[in-house]
């Protein structure tokens, strides 16, 4: 007689189990970076945010993992998303029973604390094709190949132009041991987009959290002056730029294509397989630089369990009642910014 299936949640404390959710997720063909358990611990201490990183398992064996936290706002509403940061979430399981027994318990926890939606943030293929979807996004993912000229060659034209460009300029790529240079520009960048801004003590957690699977790398010009920054994950085969920030110089000088380029060319070195461009809203303009650079978005089909809403919640730039606001928040000083930023941001997940 087969042993029943046992439900369990991680805490942040239980360092053993975290190492067995790890060794399951590394393993699986289905789980992402955003599956990993060392983002209960990020997410927790930075903003504050109960998770709920539920493991499916039987006779001490793991069979399945949902990472789930809970954002509640005023502002913005009351959600259970897997995974609110992450552009990547969902089950993992290695068979239907887990997955299945992992969103009962995800479904029941999220009415119990009131919640007025659940919502799963898949890379492939979507699990309910009954529930509401969101269709904002897409992500940009293709293969790193293993010659570094074949990658450079696989660039189109025109931005292969701006990365020899970069190069010819002299711009220079280091790795950084913290975050002071990628945050200055990061929040540089975000403020002329008119969005808050991550609090700094974020990023450094995630670099803290992760080890070496986690990187900072700026480019810098031929003076020093930093340019442009980009503070990557690492998983498996795959290496994904996730935050990034630049200089208004950075355009004329191709210090971003340079930074992408040179990204790439150490990846190629590692042997990596795949570089992940990550998610982008359709129609702007980091979705057209990513198509520029010869990739194809793949759409990300988000779904959404609905319990106190008619409709999918709207909290993106995208929404036109957030336009006066992107406007006047575009005219504050950098300093009030950056402190007021985190209190915002934390609520949109």
């Amino acid at each position: 007689m087969s042993a029943s299936l046992r439900i369990a949640r991680l805490t942040a404390q239980d360092r053993a189990a975290s190492a067995r959710w790890d060794a399951f997720v590394l393993a699986h063909p289905q789980a992402t970076f955003f599956h990993r358990s060392g983002w209960l611990r990020v997410i927790e201490r930075s903003f504050g945010h109960a998770c709920f990183f539920l493991y499916a398992e039987r006779d001490g064996v793991i069979e399945g993992v949902l990472p789930l936290a809970q954002i509640k706002s005023r502002l913005f509403g009351h959600s259970v998303a897997s995974l609110p940061f992450a552009v990547y979430g969902g089950v993992a399981a290695l068979n239907d029973e887990a997955a299945a027994a992992l969103e009962a318990e995800a479904e029941r926890f999220a009415r119990e604390l009131g919640a007025e939606h659940l919502e799963y943030r898949y890379l492939g293929a979507t699990r309910h094709a009954d529930w509401p979807r969101q269709d904002l996004y897409v992500t940009f993912r293709k293969e790193i190949l293993p010659d570094e000229e074949a990658n450079m060659l696989a660039i189109p034209r025109k931005q292969r132009a701006m990365v020899r460009k970069g190069i010819k300029n002299e711009l220079k790529a280091a790795i950084d041991p913290n975050v002071d240079r990628f945050f200055d520009l990061y929040a540089d960048n975000v403020l002329r987009h008119g969005t808050p801004a991550m609090p700094k003590r974020y990023f450094q957690a995630l670099l803290d959290e992760f080890g070496a699977d986690a990187e900072v790398l700026t480019v810098t010009a031929a003076d020093g002056r930093p340019l442009s920054s980009v503070l990557s994950f690492y998983f498996r085969d795959e290496v994904l730029p996730y935050y990034a920030g630049d200089d208004e110089a950075a355009r004329d000088l191709a210090a971003n294509d340079f930074k992408y380029w040179e990204l790439m060319r150490r990846a190629c070195a590692r042997g990596l397989k795949v570089f992940d461009y990550g998610r982008s809203k359709q129609g702007t303009g980091p979705y057209a630089f990513k198509k520029n650079w010869g990739f194809e978005p793949q759409p990300l089909s988000y779904e959404y369990r609905l319990f106190k809403r008619d409709a999918i919640p709207q909290n993106n730039p995208n929404n036109p009642k957030y336009q006066l606001m992107i406007k006047a928040w575009r005219r504050l000083p950098v300093g009030v910014a950056n402190w007021l930023g985190p209190f915002i941001v934390k609520n949109l997940g």
